[in-house]
């Protein structure tokens, strides 16, 4: 992933006093590296003894929101699952829990295809013996959109001829 996955964290103390005052910081850094330098920004804060912060904004989480009161380990492990799956798990962490959504990558991801068709042709030739002669009577396209609509599979598309493709069993 090109872009950081980082969060801003603001003192509120400082914030209600008027001062702007946080810390971007990098979420996929270790968790207790990710506390020390809220701990940091905390005690240099403009306003004596500041303990309160907030998530005030953030960047490279994809299409997935924070609250500005989600927890740091909350969001450490979002920017983790999302620095390692890219769009495809964020676009999961927006369906599933991290938990969840993980062991949908293993038991249900059957991979990434230009378009449902081309996973129905790959499908067939894999399980089946198709004769030559009738090869170009198949219709792979009406073949996909069937399993999407029944319901044993659904798709999730991250870009232009990306079409991720996986069994709802």
């Amino acid at each position: 992933m090109s872009e950081e996955i980082r969060i801003y964290v603001a003192c509120l103390a400082a914030y209600s006093s008027g001062y702007l005052h946080g810390v971007w910081i990098d979420a996929t850094k270790e968790l207790d590296d990710i506390q020390e330098q809220v701990s940091n920004m905390l005690k240099s804060s403009p306003i004596e003894m500041a303990e309160e912060y907030a998530i005030h904004d953030y960047e490279g989480f994809e299409s997935v929101r924070l609250s500005e009161w989600e927890g740091l380990e909350r969001a450490h492990n979002i920017a983790c699952f999302i620095e390692e799956h890219g769009t495809l798990g964020a676009e999961l962490l927006n369906i599933y829990d991290i938990e969840e959504a993980s062991k949908v990558l293993e038991n249900n991801y059957h991979g990434c295809f230009s378009s449902l068709a081309d996973y129905a042709e790959q499908f067939t030739c894999e399980t089946s013996s198709v004769p030559e002669h009738l090869q170009y009577y198949i219709d792979y396209e009406r073949m996909g959109r069937d399993w999407k609509m029944s319901g044993d599979i659904y798709t999730i598309e991250t870009a232009h001829d990306e079409v991720h493709i996986f069994s709802n069993h």
